[in-house]
């Protein structure tokens, strides 16, 4: 739907509210000068069009930020239309007055609640007061009751309609917040699997490099598992971007086992992912895929120990510990444990006793 067809029902909506200015409009009309029916007339109308274009002025204003309009801009509006009532009023008399129910609803519509509560009690005071002092003035209408109670329903609108305003700037910035949050947890996911296999293929291409030329056939092996690893990489990376990547803990352990013996790192790693719960394998794949890649890449142990649990797996070694300045681990223990923690379970890294490292998950 165009903007302009959604806003038509609303221009019809506040042009209803103006039929009570029929009543000046007429008696501009029936005045016996020419020059004060003119007068009246383009004072009556003006004041009609300024109220139209100041409503949908600050209607747009509250439904785009749910602020009030600003001020000097809502001083002008409401000054002219104070002084085109004002002609009106000289002109057609009491009936002029009606025009007052309007300059309450533009104040609250406009204005802070101060300000607005300010004019609308002005507005209802000069209702009230005027008459008494004007020779012949005895109106029927209580123009008082109406500047209040319009200026009531019309705050209670405007509080409709900023609440509104806020409920639409939460959910966009919960938008952007999810949209950070996956952009975030796809450059996790990315790390993992990249990580993982680079660290697996530059072990890999040394060990081949140092086997060229003493044992041919072991380092067309190697290479040809390098290709492997570099096409499953790739793979995984489509599929990661795609969405429907799974990780598998039994891959995962047959994986771990072939990148730690490539390595020179004499490995115990379960043959199966039975010892695991089900539910949990998918997480413990991760924490193998992550653990063994730090042993790889930063350890320099020489013995490298994979234990399942149902609840928990572990990953142990003999070099030397965890992390110092010196000798950093990598940021992908910081995606690890993000992970961990958002599936309820807990990721500990430590000594082992005797010298070590340990990472442990269990959830």
């Amino acid at each position: 739907m165009s903007t302009n067809t959604s806003r038509r029902p609303f221009w019809l909506w506040a042009a209803v509210w103006l039929f009570y200015m029929a009543g000046p409009i007429g008696d501009a009309w029936r005045r016996p000068e020419v020059w004060e029916r003119a007068v009246g007339l383009t004072a009556a109308i003006g004041f009609c069009v300024v109220y139209l274009l100041s409503f949908i002025s600050a209607r747009t204003a509250l439904k785009r930020s749910g602020a009030v309009m600003r001020l000097p801009e809502a001083l002008v509006r409401l000054a002219v239309m104070v002084a085109l009532m004002t002609v009106l009023t000289v002109i057609v008399g009491e009936s002029g007055l009606t025009a007052l129910v309007y300059v309450g609803v533009m104040a609250v519509f406009t204005f802070e609640p101060r300000i607005a509560w300010t004019v609308t009690a002005a507005a209802a005071v000069t209702a009230a007061l005027l008459p008494r002092f004007v020779p012949g003035w005895h109106s029927d209408i209580d123009v008082t009751f109406a500047v209040l109670v319009a200026a009531l329903a019309v705050w209670g609108v405007t509080r409709v309609m900023q609440r509104n305003a806020q409920l639409a700037e939460a959910r966009e910035e919960i938008t952007e917040l999810a949209v950070a949050a996956e952009r975030n947890r796809f450059a996790r996911d990315l790390h993992d699997l990249l990580g993982h296999s680079l660290t697996v293929v530059s072990v890999k291409s040394e060990l081949a490099a140092r086997l060229v030329h003493i044992a041919p056939d072991r380092a067309e092996a190697e290479l040809a598992d390098i290709q492997r690893l570099v096409r499953e990489a790739l793979v995984d990376v489509r599929a990661a971007v795609s969405g429907y990547r799974e990780m598998s803990l039994a891959t995962e352990l047959a994986s771990a086992r072939s990148a730690l013996d490539a390595a020179g790192i004499e490995a115990e790693v379960p043959l199966t992912a039975e010892a695991a719960d089900p539910d949990r394998q998918r997480l413990f794949a991760w924490v193998v895929r992550e653990g063994v890649t730090n042993v790889i890449r930063h350890s320099e142990a020489k013995h490298c120990w994979i234990r399942l649990e149902h609840a928990a797996v572990e990953i142990t070694d003999d070099g030397r510990g965890p992390a110092t300045s010196e000798h950093p681990t990598g940021h992908g223990l910081d995606g690890l444990r993000e992970r961990v923690d958002s599936a309820g379970g807990s990721l500990t890294v430590g000594n082992r006793e005797g010298g070590g490292f340990v990472l442990r998950a269990s959830t």
